[in-house]
């Protein structure tokens, strides 16, 4: 149960941690934006993506909590 809840805790900690950053580099990538400044499709599908990752990170961290208090549960 407790090894559950340790990668639980590790996904949305990667997930937190790392997801934010790749943004902030495809956000810079010059394929982000067209010539008026409009966003791509290459930068759409990164945001989903990111967001869809930051969303299973906080269903990770949700299910965690759940794990953990039901395995300490008497």
């Amino acid at each position: 149960m407790i090894a559950l809840v340790v990668v639980l805790f590790l996904n949305a900690g990667f997930n937190v941690l790392v997801w934010p950053r790749f943004y902030s580099r495809v956000a810079k990538d010059p394929r982000a934006r067209d010539e008026n400044g409009k966003a791509t499709p290459f930068l759409r599908v990164h945001v989903i993506l990111i967001a869809i990752a930051l969303v299973l990170a906080v269903a990770s961290a949700a299910a965690g909590i759940t794990v953990l208090a039901l395995a300490l549960a008497p």
